[in-house]
């Protein structure tokens, strides 16, 4: 029985191996899309933004969670809303960024305390979490290698008096974002090819 047991452990670990190498590779075909089609990408982030928004509204409407989980939810989209003004650039010392990483901290705070003091069914506690809380900031963090291919325009005086020091150091010409650290990985991590010349 320890062999078996001993056994579950080995599959489980190669199981976990090859479900990370699956999501990464999905990570790098969406992020890919994005980065190629920045306009539907766009469409597709502010879709995702307005049905959580009318999910949060259902949920104030049908079920009985409290009002500050729902507030939270609803001030998180408005702040997802304040990034997709720029899109698909992202100024990393914005308010929205930095409003929309702080409620994704506390929405997560607040959900963990209702549903750990409430039963509810586990699928539908996964259901909220990736309704409300995963799928819109997933989908921005897909899209921030969007905007290493997008053509140039002018920028604006505002921009060009007050850089500050951070966002000034990943607009420069170097490449950045999801694609670019899959890329170093790959790099990194795979031998590269060489061809003989005989």
């Amino acid at each position: 029985m320890a062999f078996l047991y001993l056994l579950g452990w080995v599959s489980l670990a190669i199981q976990i191996v090859f479900l990370t190498l699956s999501i990464v590779a999905g990570l790098y075909y969406l992020a890919e899309l994005a980065e190629e089609y920045t306009t539907a990408a766009r469409k597709c982030i502010l879709f995702l933004i307005s049905f959580t928004i009318f999910v949060y509204i259902l949920l104030l409407l049908f079920e009985d969670l409290p009002w500050s989980l729902i507030l939270c939810g609803l001030v998180a989209q408005g702040f997802h809303l304040g990034i997709m003004s720029g899109f698909p650039f992202v100024r990393l010392l914005s308010l929205p960024l930095l409003g929309s990483l702080a409620m994704l901290v506390v929405n997560h705070f607040l959900a963990f305390k209702h549903f750990t003091t409430v039963y509810v069914p586990f699928t539908q506690v996964l259901a909220y979490f990736t309704i409300c809380l995963w799928i819109v900031p997933f989908a921005l963090f897909v899209s921030l290698s969007a905007n290493d291919s997008v053509l140039p325009t002018t920028v604006s005086d505002q921009s060009r008096r007050s850089p500050d020091v951070v966002s000034n150091y990943f607009s420069r010409n170097k490449k950045q974002g999801l694609l670019s650290l899959f890329q170093y990985l790959k790099e990194a991590l795979l031998p590269g090819r060489t061809k003989k010349a005989f």
